[in-house]
């Protein structure tokens, strides 16, 4: 077994928590999680979505996501639409979410050129492809 510095997941782990701290930090001034931040995110870059496909979308599991569009659309963040199969009901954001999109994505890009600066546009870049790559190999397995 590989030692503990070496470990894939507890590296991704690190990078992951350590990556996060300044948008939660962000997050929190404006009264979203970086969860519900995730859904408001995929809603404003996309169209309106049904459950199963935001869930795939945003790497939640889908109780943890029915949690979070009860919280978004009790708050007015998001709202729910009509799908031309009466059975699902798809979710779209709502001018209040893109209020608050516009607010964090302003913030979002100053964090992210901030730590490509500091990494190196290059190696973001590789980073990303290899982080793609992997994912796609681990899925296919």
């Amino acid at each position: 077994m590989k030692k503990l510095d070496r470990a894939l997941p507890l590296a991704l782990l690190h990078a992951r928590e350590a990556t996060l701290k300044p948008f939660r930090h962000e997050l929190d001034q404006i009264g979203l999680t970086v969860q519900q931040w995730r859904v408001i995110r995929v809603l404003a870059e996309g169209k309106p979505c049904c459950a199963t496909e935001l869930a795939e979308r945003c790497v939640l599991m889908p109780p943890s996501l029915s949690r979070i569009l009860k919280t978004l659309t009790e708050r007015g963040l998001i709202e729910r639409v009509e799908d031309s199969d009466a059975r699902r009901r798809r979710v779209q954001i709502s001018p209040d979410g893109c209020k608050k999109y516009t607010t964090m994505s302003q913030k979002a890009a100053g964090i992210y050129e901030d730590l490509e600066t500091r990494f190196g546009t290059e190696k973001m870049e590789t980073l990303l492809d290899l982080l793609n790559e992997l994912y796609d190999v681990a899925r296919a397995a």
